[in-house]
């Protein structure tokens, strides 16, 4: 199950194909101008788009600012495994490079189709760490007029913290904030957050890791398809090593402390709790689950032949050799941090990054938009 989208939201059909005659705008931080992303927007008011190239998925939502928050008008996902093999070879494949363009054409006529006025886009730890990352980038800009910027990993943390702030429970200490990726894994410890006046809170954080592993590189490198109960603790035992220092840093005084976690593979597994035939995002974002409820189901998932994986409708064949690493950083940060509740949110870096461009240009307050780091 993908966290928001299983392929083509609905919206309009992709424009045809088209690479940007000489002198028009291209897309991106790298174009010139802060605000205006290329094509302007006659339909009344700012059109924002955000979209996050990771290692396994790219997406895209265009939303424009309404009341308190924003209303999505568009959105796509689609896995491209762009990171595929990166931790052998140590670069992005030509298979993987054409899946990647292929869905990043789609969201460049989606932004135009819907009159962005102005975007953020990001590619994170595939394009951090290939050989050939600035090579990939410099094609798609030429072929596509897509400015890709690679996001360093105390952004990606800030985003995803900026993104599910809204779904702290308000009576809570604190949250123990995780995104488990394609490439990379962040956890975030966050304080209450002060209430902003208008729009979305603002993070407040107290300290954040990311980890150089996410479900596809932990499953390249001990195997998704045939996981014995050995391999899966073999898989959280190396996630738990990377986590140890900052454990012992932020891991005291949980008490009134609940886990936000943000990712596939914590809304397949709400997916599979709720026994769901489908996905509903209505149920799955900012449902709770309690430890009880979170190891029935990983014991579950461990259970399951890879077959079995792929016939679930919470899994299915595109999943179904990535869960079981996923579910195996989920228990290596439990273990590390034992709370006693998790929120489920089916939300990211995209809903970060249109909260931070929205309350940069005054949609809802003077606020900085930036997140406190301390």
């Amino acid at each position: 199950m993908t966290s928001g989208e299983a392929g083509d939201a609905p919206g309009l059909d992709p424009a045809v194909n088209r690479v940007p005659p000489e002198g028009e705008p291209r897309w991106g931080r790298r174009s010139p101008g802060r605000r205006e992303a290329g094509f302007g927007s006659d339909r009344g008011g700012p059109t924002y788009a955000a979209l996050d190239l990771g290692t396994n998925n790219c997406r895209l939502l265009v939303a424009r600012p309404v009341g308190d928050g924003f209303r999505v008008v568009d959105a796509f996902s689609r896995i491209v495994r762009l990171g595929e093999g990166i931790s052998t070879s140590g670069r992005l494949s030509e298979a993987a490079i054409e899946r990647s363009l292929e869905a990043l054409e789609i969201c460049r006529n989606k932004m135009r189709n819907r009159g962005v006025t102005r975007a953020r886009l990001i590619a994170t730890e595939a394009c951090r760490a290939a050989e050939n990352g600035a090579e990939f980038r410099a094609r798609v800009e030429e072929k596509l007029g897509l400015g890709l910027e690679v996001i360093d990993r105390e952004t990606e943390a800030a985003l995803a913290a900026t993104s599910c702030t809204p779904l702290i429970d308000p009576d809570a200490e604190g949250v123990l904030l995780f995104d488990i990726g394609g490439g990379s894994s962040e956890l975030v410890r966050l304080d209450r957050s002060p209430r902003c006046k208008r729009g979305p809170p603002l993070p407040k954080i107290r300290g954040w890791i990311s980890l150089p592993l996410g479900v596809v590189t932990l499953a390249e490198r001990h195997g998704g398809l045939n996981v014995t109960r050995d391999v899966y603790e073999a898989m959280v035992d190396e996630v738990a090593a990377l986590i140890a220092p900052f454990a012992r840093e932020h891991g005291a005084g949980l008490h009134g402390v609940h886990m936000l976690g943000t990712s596939g593979t914590v809304t397949t597994i709400a997916g599979v709790h709720l026994d769901l035939k489908r996905y509903d995002r209505n149920r799955i974002d900012g449902c709770w689950m309690g430890a009880d409820e979170i190891d029935s189901v990983l014991d579950r998932l461990v259970a399951m032949s890879y077959d079995e994986r792929v016939a679930s409708p919470c899994i299915g064949a595109d999943r179904a050799d990535l869960v079981l690493a996923g579910c195996a950083i989920l228990e290596a940060i439990r273990r590390a941090f034992p709370c006693p509740r998790l929120r489920v949110a089916d939300r990211g870096l995209r809903e970060g990054m249109l909260v931070q461009m929205m309350r940069e240009d005054g949609a809802w307050d003077d606020g900085s938009g930036q997140a406190v780091l301390s």
